[in-house]
């Protein structure tokens, strides 16, 4: 599983805003059905008027208060919403026991689950629903039975209300735990990257620092050497051996700036930048042929695709180790770089150098480092070689396209902004 950095309640608090729309929209169709049924149907013993104002007062109330608390703009707006909207609703119940404004609970409970923790919304529904069933009782005729059946659609109210509240909240609970995982991922994956990046360094630093020792350091130690013994010589006038030593320090001084360049156009990563792999490993393969006299050919079959960064590198530097094992190593004149797509990338490096037996321990060769840089991203290795038949180095890596990293879809469910609340 990958992801990419970022938070993912970040992702959820961004869904939720997004559904916002939805919200309003649901509560306008209920409330304005809640007005139409008022003015079509009995007005009951008190007129419509205060019936109305009391649904208004609703309206208001949620565009004052109850809109600003789903967009999470003040968590008190939307407790204090719901206070106001509740209490208009029970009074209306007060006011007409027939009345039809029930549908405004269709908005109003899913609301109350959205703007409170579980706990709070769990108490609220239940004190709401007890309030507008004793309301009812009262109203009712309780000598023809109307107060049972008060009593069981109180119940029954009740246990739906409940149900559909405790719903919204496993819902969101399970989500909200989603999304922490996601970023205890994130944190673990950045961890693991820093650290492989750290392994990284450290491996190239040591492989630097052997490079460094078996050219330029024993360059310079000749270059030291050679200064003493011509030092030496001019003391005992003898100029001619002291000219042919100065001829040895130019040589070595020479060479080792020559293998200061190659060590440069082998190792910087540099090749890469702005550049696809086929044109990175021929500008490799110009360099070090410009610069050694190695002949260096490098062929692309297949239909090139874009692969990750990962891959890239791997067979970059693939390549930069087998030409600097023929070059210093094999003796070899001519390399041959093959840059292989199909079901998998593959790199495949020849030369004409001496080769070696490839039972026998390899000791300072790099193979190693090519072999654990392969199979760190799921490829395989192969090494051909024999004594005086050259070298042939078989690098298969997964053709998978560079990535779009995307976030995972987290907001679906219509999370409410309760979810990232501590329960209480």
């Amino acid at each position: 599983m990958t992801v990419e950095a970022g938070s993912s309640h970040e992702d959820l608090e961004t869904t939720w805003q997004r559904q916002m729309v939805f919200w309003h929209l649901v509560f306008a169709a209920v409330w304005l059905g809640a007005v139409i049924v008022t003015l079509l149907y009995d007005s009951g013993p008190r007129g419509r008027g205060l019936e109305l104002a009391c649904i208004v007062g609703v309206g208001v109330a949620y565009a004052a208060l109850g809109a600003r608390g789903l967009a999470r703009e003040n968590e008190w707006q939307g407790a204090a919403y719901l206070l106001i909207a509740w209490g208009l609703v029970i009074t209306v119940q007060w006011l007409n026991p027939n009345t039809e404004t029930w549908i405004l609970f269709f908005a109003l409970f899913p609301q109350t689950w959205a703007l409170l923790s579980r706990w709070r919304a769990f108490s609220v529904t239940i004190l709401v629903t007890l309030a507008i069933g004793v309301v009812q009782w009262w109203q009712s005729d309780r000598s023809s039975g109307d107060a049972a059946g008060v009593i069981v659609s109180t119940t029954l109210s009740l246990v739906l209300s409940l149900g559909l509240g405790l719903f919204i909240a496993t819902m969101a609970n399970e989500a909200s735990a989603r999304a922490k995982t996601i970023d205890e991922l994130r944190a673990a994956q950045a961890k693991l990257a820093a650290a492989e990046r750290e392994s990284g360094v450290a491996q190239e630093r040591e492989r630097l620092s052997r490079e460094i020792h078996d050219t330029l350091a024993q360059g310079f130690t000749s270059v030291l050497t050679l200064t003493r013994a011509a030092r030496a010589a001019l003391g005992r006038g003898d100029v001619e051996t002291a000219l042919a030593r100065l001829d040895l320090i130019e040589q070595t001084a020479g060479d080792n700036l020559h293998e200061a360049r190659l060590m440069v156009a082998e190792l910087t990563p540099g090749h890469l930048q702005s550049r696809s792999l086929a044109e990175a490993l021929e500008r490799l393969a110009a360099t070090v042929s410009a610069e050694s006299g190695l002949r260096v050919e490098m062929q692309t079959r297949g239909m090139p695709i874009a692969l990750g960064g990962a891959t890239d590198v791997v067979l970059l530097r693939t390549a930069q180790e087998a030409i600097t094992n023929a070059r210093r190593h094999s003796g070899a004149r001519h390399v041959t770089m093959q840059l292989v797509y199909g079901e998998d990338v593959r790199l495949i490096v020849t030369d004409d150098g001496r080769g070696f037996d490839t039972s026998t321990p390899r000791r300072g060769f790099g193979l190693d480092g090519i072999q654990s840089r392969a199979q760190a991203i799921g490829g395989t290795v192969e090494v051909r070689s024999a004594s005086d038949h050259g070298t042939t180095i078989d690098v298969a890596l997964p053709a998978e396209p560079d990535p779009v990293a995307a976030e995972p879809d987290l907001g679906r469910t219509g999370l409410p902004p309760s979810l990232s609340r501590s329960e209480s």
